[in-house]
């Protein structure tokens, strides 16, 4: 696999040759100073153009300068484009390294996100501000409102019906759908909740949790673990149990950090119909 430098220096070199090409800029986990590197990390790139024209849907153009990839995805050129004129080319490349590579003919609006300028023919006048110094504040976890709080816990429970109905159905894709999607969805707020309350919600838990085990007591993600099943149904209803029992601990947690009110009454109604649902599969 090819370095860091030798990844940069070839992005960098195209740029240089190209007088079209009149900025660069880093963004992603490259750009994030609180993810750990590894040579898995994509380089998302975006070159800033006057003209979008001569970089849209050219594959060719783009293969001759950073060479030929396994397998390449373009979005715009897809089933749901984006529509907003600019155009990206995905690439992964034998050596195993990753380019996300974005043509934009717009100046850059900060969104707070990490981002690094590598390049600046026009030195600020042009597409590129002057950028803060990357930071990740911008995916801290946020503490919740009462509301967000009672509509968290209240969806974790209420949305639990349909999967126990999809069991006694023997509907296993719509199980999964519901507890992975829907259900897991809910625990995973309340999961970044309590890590808040415990990191001063100066932390991001990363994309769908995955920094959990780093910021949960080995306990607790030893649990978190557990609300994952396979395809049977004995073992679904365990992870549904593993589930419940954790979001009632983190909740009961969280609660009484904020001083929320927790209705216990509302999980109550719930653990009784599961029992139901299951005595009669």
């Amino acid at each position: 696999m090819r370095t860091e430098q030798e990844i940069m220096d070839l992005i960098l070199g195209v740029a240089h040759a190209d007088e079209r090409i009149r900025a660069v800029l880093l963004v992603g986990s490259r750009a994030n100073p609180a993810v750990p590197k590894d040579i898995y990390q994509d380089f998302d790139i975006t070159y800033f153009v006057a003209d979008i024209a001569p970089f849209y849907n050219n594959p060719a153009w783009v293969e001759t300068r950073f060479g030929k990839p396994l397998i390449m995805q373009m979005p715009e050129t897809m089933r749901y484009p984006d529509g907003d004129g600019n155009f990206t080319y995905l690439m992964i490349y034998p050596d195993g390294v990753r380019i996300d590579l974005s043509f934009k003919f717009t100046k850059y609006m900060d969104n707070r996100e990490p981002a690094i300028v590598l390049l600046d023919k026009d030195n600020g006048s042009g597409f590129l501000p002057s950028l803060p110094a990357p930071s990740d504040k911008c995916w801290h976890i946020k503490p919740p409102s009462p509301l967000f709080f009672y509509s968290c816990c209240n969806n974790f429970w209420w949305c639990l019906n349909n999967i126990a109905k999809g069991i006694a159905r023997d509907e296993l894709p719509y199980v999964m759908h519901m507890l992975n999607s829907y259900v897991r969805s809910e625990l995973h707020d309340m999961i970044n909740w309590y890590i808040g309350t415990r990191h001063g919600f100066n932390v991001s838990a990363g994309k769908d949790g995955k920094y959990f085990k780093k910021f949960l007591p080995p306990e607790l993600y030893t649990q978190y673990t557990a609300t994952y099943s396979s395809s049977d149904y004995a073992d679904i209803w365990t992870s549904v149990d593993a589930m419940c029992d954790l979001f009632h601990m983190l909740a009961i947690a969280v609660s009484a950090h904020f001083g929320f009110n927790y209705r216990q009454n509302e999980e109550e109604g719930m653990r009784e119909y599961l029992r139901i649902v299951r005595e009669n599969t």
